[in-house]
């Protein structure tokens, strides 16, 4: 409802700095916004049952008196607030941007959902399987998400950290966060005909592979529902699972658990040896490709897994102490063993051998692959930007025409979520119904709300031309800021800012 310490305190220091810098000579950039889509305010507004609109416009208010009786030197002829229509309209432009580059598409994927709530939750919304919030049942659940496609600037982002000035300890956390790293696609093949697909660093460990283990999501264990003897277990476990976070699933330390398939196994491709297909949860359906071969000799998760479920541990890189689980991974002189026809060649020389090898022999391919994933960009909220698309049967999903933005939020006396987890617009029939850009026809509208980051991740930008209703900013105001000396402001969401920038 109003400021506190954390607030005050950086704005405090900020204002110092900009004071002593105007005094200096420089050209200073110092203004304020308000950040007021999203989920803090919604839920506020349902939780209190008044409109997050007065919500916003009250706080606000409140806000800006608290900001001016500290004295504060900002700028206020640059004043923004995300939930403007003045703002939103390039918010809402961005997005068209991106989705007419294809860089903004529609997925199925896993989300977390409040079984009390019935609402889409994200993962910092979920402690220890339960909805901060209420207190109810979490569960994982297919839904239809509007995407934006980052990694498709994986390679830029984790490149051009060369060509900024940002501390050593910030590079390392960007470059691990995204993750790229070189290495094979490798098909298996299961007892059934099904090709299983696996992503590996380490293809020189093929040899030693002696399961496989497949996310609860993945659809081929619906599809092979009929040849699974023990089903009833393997359904247990996936429901089990569907009631953890992603975070949870993906704890180093925590008990390594999981289903063995009875009934279909799959065939190593270097040795044409069957090993065992476990269903567990610590595989993501989200990253790779949802499938992963288990090196128990070579990897201490493998290892743990392997030794909880009795299975063979086999050493494919000599020195490594088996009992241990620390076997020399990254020791490029380790010697290879029980590998076939790599046997005796150092591990430096294994890697791209039997790259060579699987890519000949048609099982097996190079690959490039990063931890980044693309931003889930969609929320089943009233409190958010609309998206400005339709969708028609005869077109798919067309873009408003930009002279039509904004596409302004209706206004509406229930906020509250629905039953069925769909955005509270999509009982505005009214709203809801329209036609075509394109067509003329018949079509409807996204129900969909932005994240409350879409306005966030861009202010930096609006504040150079605040008050322009042709342009996101006029050619004159990015020539001016374009060499600003100091700018305070947009202390969060650095990447986002790159990507959008």
């Amino acid at each position: 409802q109003g400021l506190h310490v954390g607030h005050a305190r950086p704005f405090t220091a900020m204002d110092i700095i900009c004071r002593k810098k105007r005094m200096q000579g420089y050209n200073v950039l110092f203004p304020i916004g308000y950040d007021a889509f999203g989920l803090p305010t919604e839920n506020y507004a349902v939780k209190n049952h008044i409109h997050p609109a007065k919500v916003t416009h009250d706080n606000v208010e409140n806000f800006r008196r608290q900001l001016r009786m500290l004295g504060y030197s900002f700028d206020w002829d640059r004043e923004v607030n995300t939930t403007d229509p003045e703002y939103y309209k390039w918010t809402q432009w961005i997005f068209l941007q991106m989705f007419k580059k294809g860089l903004a598409y529609k997925a199925s994927m896993p989300v977390n959902w409040c079984t009390s709530c019935k609402i889409v939750l994200a993962n910092e919304e979920v402690v220890e399987g339960v909805c901060e919030r209420c207190g109810g049942e979490v569960i994982r659940k297919e839904k239809s998400q509007w995407m934006l496609a980052i990694t498709k600037y994986a390679d830029r982002l984790i490149d051009d950290l060369d060509t900024v000035d940002f501390i050593n300890r910030v590079k390392i956390q960007q470059r691990n966060w995204i993750g790229r790293s070189e290495g094979t696609e490798v098909d298996f093949t299961a007892t059934n005909g099904d090709k299983l697909t696996v992503y590996t660093t380490r293809c020189d460990t093929l040899f030693g592979v002696t399961y496989m283990v497949i996310s609860p999501e993945h659809p081929f264990l619906e599809q092979w529902k009929d040849q699974i003897r023990n089903w009833g277990e393997v359904a247990a476990y996936q429901a089990e699972a569907a009631r953890k976070s992603d975070f949870e699933r993906g704890e180093l330390n925590k008990e390594k658990t999981g289903v063995r398939l009875d009934g279909i196994e799959a065939v190593n491709p270097a040795n044409g040896k069957h090993v065992p297909i476990f269903v567990a949860d610590y595989v993501l359906m989200g990253y790779g490709t949802g499938i992963v071969m288990g090196v128990p000799g070579h990897d201490q998760r493998d290892w743990d897994f392997a030794t909880a479920f009795g299975l063979p541990i086999v050493e494919v890189v000599k020195g490594g102490d088996v009992t241990k689980g620390a076997f020399a991974l990254k020791d490029d002189t380790g010697i290879m063993v029980n590998s076939g026809f790599l046997d005796g060649m150092t591990v430096k020389e294994a890697i791209p051998a039997m790259k060579e090898h699987v890519t000949k022999q048609g099982y097996g391919r190079p690959k490039t692959n990063f931890k980044l994933r693309d931003w889930v960009f969609s929320r089943q909220r009233y409190w958010g930007e609309p998206i400005p698309l339709v969708d028609c049967p005869k077109c798919g999903w067309v873009p408003l025409p930009e002279e039509q933005l904004p596409l302004l939020l209706p206004e509406v006396e229930s906020y509250e979520v629905t039953d069925t987890g769909e955005s509270p617009l999509a009982k505005m029939t009214d709203w809801v119904s329209t036609t075509c850009p394109k067509c003329g026809g018949p079509a409807q509208r996204e129900t969909d709300t932005m994240p409350q980051w879409a306005g966030s991740s861009w202010y930096f930008l609006r504040y150079m031309d605040p008050h322009n209703d042709k342009a996101l900013a006029s050619k004159e105001a990015l020539d001016y800021w374009s060499p600003v000396d100091w700018y305070n402001g947009g202390m969060e969401h650095t990447t986002l800012h790159l990507l959008y920038s």
